[in-house]
């Protein structure tokens, strides 16, 4: 890989995605926007990513992790580890869910964090996309896609911890 080039690289199989989340995840500092029309069980619930978005979501007073998630009573239903997660951290993690049909249509998923990094998979159901480390231009597109359907979006009201 050239220095000069952003870490950009395709990502073609289980194991280089689940490779190019974590080094994403590592190299985010305090922000962290992920886009999940489709949550797999092993998509961001091992314990090393769940223990890279516990350390972003504790990073300190810019610490903020937003998550547009399509189906969030799946995740509950399946007990995902993300979901755990967020009702420990709701200071730092928000997760939304789409409203709007024009939002509900976009397929693709991807994240992209504080450095410029991102991952992108055109069909979530399958293991391929591209990435980069730092590839702000790149970037740029996925993050105002993501403010606009945020905006849009509802609050995923059934995560929240019931406080009995």
């Amino acid at each position: 890989m050239n220095s000069d080039d952003g870490g950009r690289r395709a990502i073609d199989g289980r194991e280089a995605l689940a490779a190019a989340r974590l080094q994403l995840l590592v190299a985010t500092r305090h922000r962290l926007v992920l886009h999940l029309p489709l949550l797999g069980s092993e998509d961001y619930g091992n314990d090393a990513e769940l223990a890279e978005l516990r350390r972003i979501a504790t990073s300190g007073r810019r610490a903020d992790i937003r998550i547009l998630l399509h189906d969030p009573a799946a995740a509950l239903r399946e007990g995902h580890r993300l979901v755990g997660l967020f009702q420990r951290l709701s200071s730092a993690i928000a997760i939304r869910t789409p409203v709007e049909d024009v939002d509900r249509q976009r397929t693709g998923a991807w994240l992209a964090n504080d450095t410029g990094g991102y991952l992108y998979l055109p069909d979530p159901s399958q293991p391929q996309g591209r990435m980069a480390l730092a590839d702000r231009p790149a970037q740029v597109p996925l993050l105002l896609q993501f403010d606009e359907i945020w905006e849009r979006s509802a609050r995923a009201s059934e995560l929240q911890a019931l406080d009995l």
